[in-house]
């Protein structure tokens, strides 16, 4: 297990990005699905827990496999998504992530997220309890920090943009000191993979592709405040039903029951209360499984065989828990 918190800050307040958070994620969902990868929306619905009060409920499949490196590309499923649950109690959200197809069962993340009006500087802002090992405290500068090259635009370019609508930007060297106003995103992220031989590299790139979606996410809130600040609630969320029909045809998955209204989930819908999980599954989805009206065919194989990694100029084997009928070997 991998454990790190993340510190975002943005030139806004906490709640005027109530409206920009439910605006960023759809657009930016939106634009980084294409046909067979991307985010598609199964559930969207309000959900009422007896802790944390009205809430929004979403749960996700996020098709990755050609993001995936080479070397993990070759011991998953061509077709290969992680489903995400997400609770919204604004400005405290939790979101689980889990895997969901059987060869690899012992993966899941978990984040919790809370938002206030400062430049980061709450160390307890997740409580004080001690942990078996200590946090590493990341933070994100949405204006300096470098992001991949293929997600570079000019007009998201924070060191050149100035809103129109609210004055706010350029963003200079040293911002996060002078702003105002100023909120921060605090991520607590959890990884866990639980699989002898590729624990560590699995869990460590994870970290590595999870903190570059929180800073290019955080860095387009800011970018399109003049596309979202003068909207209300229920102007967001036309706009995030309309994104999310558009985002699933545009992947190319079946329309799912995207219910967008005003009648709260009972809180008992979706897990416990307080802080619900994503339980693991070790039942390959639907259109993985052997159709029930007919036998398997004998020509079925019943390993998963990978090319023998000593044949390769690399120093890296793959263990022999990729078979199907072999369980994983603990750590």
């Amino acid at each position: 297990m991998l454990m790190k918190e993340y510190r975002i800050c943005m030139p806004l307040t906490v709640e005027e990005y109530q409206i920009g958070q439910l605006y960023m994620i759809s657009k930016h969902s939106h634009e980084q699905s294409e046909r067979g990868e991307g985010v598609e929306v199964v559930q969207n619905q309000p959900y009422l827990d007896p802790e944390h009060g009205q809430g929004q409920f979403t749960e996700k499949r996020v098709y990755l496999n050609n993001k995936l490196p080479s070397w993990a590309r070759a011991v998953v499923p061509k077709i290969f998504y992680v489903t995400e649950k997400a609770w919204n109690y604004y400005p405290y959200t939790i979101t689980g992530s889990t895997q969901l197809c059987s060869f690899l069962p012992k993966f899941s993340i978990h984040i919790e997220t809370k938002y206030e009006d400062n430049k980061g500087s709450n160390g307890k802002i997740f409580g004080g309890e001690p942990r078996e090992e200590e946090t590493e405290v990341c933070f994100v500068d949405i204006a300096y920090d470098e992001i991949p090259e293929r997600h570079y635009k000019e007009s998201e370019d924070l060191r050149y943009f100035k809103s129109e609508k609210t004055n706010r930007g350029v963003l200079k060297e040293g911002w996060i000191e002078s702003q105002e106003p100023i909120m921060c995103s605090y991520k607590l992220v959890t990884v866990k993979f639980e699989v002898w031989g590729l624990q560590t590299r699995v869990e460590q790139f994870v970290h590595k592709v999870i903190r570059d979606v929180l800073l290019l996410g955080h860095k387009q809130a800011f970018a399109w405040v003049d596309e979202w600040i003068d909207m209300t609630t229920e102007e967001v969320r036309e706009y995030e039903r309309a994104t999310q029909e558009a985002t699933n045809l545009k992947i190319g998955t079946f329309p799912p029951a995207i219910s967008i209204n005003d009648t709260p989930l009972p809180s008992s819908a979706h897990g416990p209360s307080s802080a619900p999980t994503t339980p693991l599954t070790t039942e390959p989805p639907d259109f993985l499984a052997v159709p029930k009206d007919r036998p398997r065919k004998k020509s079925a194989p019943e390993t998963l065989t990978l090319p023998d990694p000593a044949r390769r100029n690399s120093g890296f084997r793959l263990p022999s828990i990729f078979s199907w009928n072999s369980p994983p070997q603990p750590e």
